[in-house]
């Protein structure tokens, strides 16, 4: 078993809390929901991709999902902690790619980009892809 540490702003909270409970069907997964807790306009995504990082970055196998309107400012915040790769998919090639070729352990969601549907098999596809494990990804991981 492992943890799916989850968060996100006012932008993707709504869309969070759609897949918090398809994520609670996973038999495989414990989840960790860091917030947001309730709808706040006034919320900052930095402070929900840190926690979400750090929480990632302290624990090997762990994943995190981050969910905000765009994805992108999730990214950038999540990506400034040490050990994450985190990413933004938009559909589910880029999701398989995103585990295959980068091992990525947290994904970025935007809800103003995806339904409700598509995140769930962005989702799916994220957490059932392995990370190829060739010696071209993990020298290429080793750089970044």
């Amino acid at each position: 078993m492992f943890v799916i540490y989850i968060g996100s702003d006012y932008g993707g909270f709504v869309l969070k809390e759609e897949m918090k409970e398809c994520l609670k069907e996973r038999k495989e997964c414990e989840i960790a929901d860091l917030g947001a807790f309730s709808f706040e306009p006034l919320d900052d995504f930095p402070d929900f991709a840190l926690a979400v990082a750090n929480k990632v970055s302290e624990k090997e196998g762990a994943k995190g999902i981050l969910f905000c309107g765009s994805g992108q400012g999730m990214a950038i915040a999540a990506n400034k902690v040490k050990r994450i790769r985190a990413a933004v998919c938009w559909d589910i090639t880029s999701a398989k790619q995103s585990r295959e070729h980068l091992d990525v352990n947290i994904l970025c969601l935007g809800a103003k980009f995806v339904s409700t549907d598509l995140a769930k098999k962005i989702i799916d596809i994220w957490l059932d892809t392995p990370f190829l494990k060739e010696e071209k990804y993990s020298r290429r991981i080793r750089k970044i």
